[in-house]
């Protein structure tokens, strides 16, 4: 009986120890529940960052491209609206360019018809300049030289100017008295300039 007493004893002491011990675990358990599902949420609230941020990076990547489209296209238009104004600065010029050869071309064609009225109209006598007719051709004369002015066609100065040769054509030396060496002292053939060049030179006496 004793033993058996014993025995008994021995068991619910190991019954005793086991509960303890299992009561421990789960209090173990208990406690680290908490910190685990902190983790857990840790780990989770990481994740939903680096998502984030992923997705942010891949926007300022798609933004970067299209920012980088848009500064490609803006500078194609610029160069392009640059060779346009240079075309049409280049063209105008050229246009220009023709205008004054045309117009100079048509001039040229005109002075000849001048040069006549003048031969004209100076060998004509006073008397004659009192007629009808002659004052008709005077007064053609005039219109057709107020027409030329207006299209800025000027005679060129010659008689008691210095000889250039950019303005005059010497054909001739002549002795003079009144004027010095180097002096127009002749125009044989009156001279033009249209704007800025010459049409004509004037054919011009020299003084030697």
């Amino acid at each position: 009986m004793i033993v058996e007493e014993k025995e008994l004893d021995n068991q619910n002491s190991e019954d005793i120890n086991s509960a303890k011990v299992s009561s421990e675990e789960a209090g173990s358990e208990a406690e680290n529940a908490p910190e685990e599902a902190e983790a857990g949420e840790d780990n989770a609230a990481d994740d939903d960052k680096k998502e984030k941020k992923k997705s942010v990076f891949a926007k300022d990547k798609k933004s970067n491209k299209l920012q980088e489209k848009v500064d490609e296209l803006e500078d194609r238009v610029k160069r392009q609206m640059a060779e346009f104004d240079n075309f049409r600065k280049r063209s105008e010029k050229e246009k220009s360019a023709m205008f004054e050869t045309g117009a100079k071309s048509v001039i040229e064609k005109i002075l000849p018809v001048v040069d006549n009225f003048e031969r004209g109209l100076a060998g004509l006598s006073e008397e004659d300049m009192s007629t009808p007719f002659a004052e008709g051709m005077s007064m053609v004369y005039k219109q057709l030289i107020a027409e030329l002015e207006k299209l800025e066609v000027k005679p060129i100065e010659a008689v008691g100017c210095e000889f250039d040769p950019e303005l005059h054509n010497a054909v001739m030396q002549v002795a003079s008295e009144e004027y010095e060496s180097g002096i127009v002292a002749q125009e044989l053939q009156k001279g033009y300039t249209y704007r800025d060049s010459v049409v004509r030179h004037s054919m011009v006496a020299v003084v030697e």
